[in-house]
């Protein structure tokens, strides 16, 4: 809700003119967001004061309406007041008014700046970025669970595992260069180096090449020389919108192991109508950010980007026009014009264990330190 809105809203239900319906909604926000009822608390504070400061302005009025009359008729005498002398009297006579006057204008200073911390902090948290920050101990105890595994199968790697900070998702779209996709803000955990490890616990250095933090999107490529390359990816990239209800799933690593989800498009657009988002009903979790969103056909209709905090189920993923856009940028800014995308994916016809046997092994965790 819009400041405006809010202030038109709180002063609407304060002065009782909300329909019932509108009534038990507005109740119901404030009882789910202690920010709304706090600031329905300082607007009838503040239409208090405002009550109080006429009622005194309207009081001294009628006072020093009543002594200009009496001293016009003769009947009281006023002395006149000159300089220090009258600075004093007119601070006597005028204190209480500047008083309640200066509370007034920090009350309204006060609620301005509440109204912009309830905007600007529900903007940021009610959208969650799905990136999983990675502790120390679990960097630990994972590297001793994997000498323990490497000593009981008898397979110790020559190519030590880098430690990693955080863990998000990825997808292989181009075969020809090594490119994956996945959110700009995922990048932004990478301080020092960035990677990418595949379903079988392999480790690949890679290097963002194109990034816009605008629509949330970046393409990293793999540079490592032990990647090997693959076969042209299963999905293709949905050229038209998706459709209301249409069902979709989703791949990614909010754990060690790739997590398979499903649900269904709820909305065309984002958080507060952004253009850039479909709205999708499934479950996401820290270390979603990046995975793709595939429909029935194979398609891939959007990459999942954040959730919002305050309602279960609700995930804001980037639409795949937006995919098609990076890559055509990318092409154009770099010598990478050699990308090639699927445009007759193979998951078309296969029922749904089918498809994720085929896409998994294009989803890699994104890793860094």
């Amino acid at each position: 809700m819009e400041d405006a809105l809010l202030i038109d809203a709180a002063e609407r239900y304060l002065r009782g003119e909300m329909s019932i319906q509108e009534k038990e909604f507005f109740e119901e926000m404030r009882k789910n967001n202690a920010e709304l009822d706090q600031l329905v608390v300082e607007k009838i504070f503040f239409l208090n004061e405002l009550d109080k400061y006429s009622e005194t302005k309207h009081f001294i009025h009628l006072l020093n309406e009543t002594s200009s009359k009496l001293t016009e008729q003769g009947i009281i005498e006023k002395n006149a007041v000159k300089g220090r002398a009258k600075v004093v009297f007119l601070w006597n006579k005028y204190k209480k008014t500047i008083a309640v006057a200066a509370s007034i204008a920090g009350i309204v200073s006060i609620i301005g700046g509440i109204l912009t911390s309830v905007f600007n902090n529900n903007k940021i948290n009610n959208i969650k970025p799905l990136v999983e920050k990675i502790k120390e101990q679990d960097n630990k105890y994972k590297s001793l669970e994997k000498k323990i595994g490497q000593l009981n199968t008898g397979n110790i790697s020559n190519k030590p595992k880098a430690e990693s900070k955080f863990r998000a998702t990825g997808f292989l779209v181009d075969v020809n260069n090594n490119l994956i996709v996945t959110n700009a803000h995922v990048l932004n955990e990478a301080k020092n180096q960035l990677f990418i490890e595949d379903n079988k616990g392999n480790q690949f250095i890679a290097k963002p090449v194109f990034v816009n933090n605008e629509n949330d999107l970046a393409i990293l490529q793999i540079t490592d020389e032990d990647f090997k390359k693959y076969l042209p990816a299963p999905f293709g990239i949905k050229k038209n919108v998706a459709e209301l209800g249409e069902q979709i799933f989703t791949l990614g690593y909010p754990k060690q192991e790739i997590v398979y989800n499903e649900g269904y498009v709820s909305a065309k657009n984002g958080y507060q109508m952004d253009t850039v988002f479909y709205q999708i009903s499934a479950t996401a979790n820290e270390g979603n950010s990046g995975s793709p969103v595939i429909n029935k056909n194979g398609d891939l209709i959007g990459v999942v980007s954040s959730r919002e905090t305050n309602s279960e189920g609700v995930v804001f993923v980037i639409k795949s026009s937006f995919i098609q856009k990076a890559i055509n940028d990318l092409k154009q800014s770099s010598e990478l014009t050699n990308i090639r995308i699927t445009t007759n994916p193979s998951l078309r016809g296969s029922d749904r264990v089918s498809q994720v046997k085929k896409v998994q092994d294009y989803i890699f965790m994104i890793k860094g330190n």
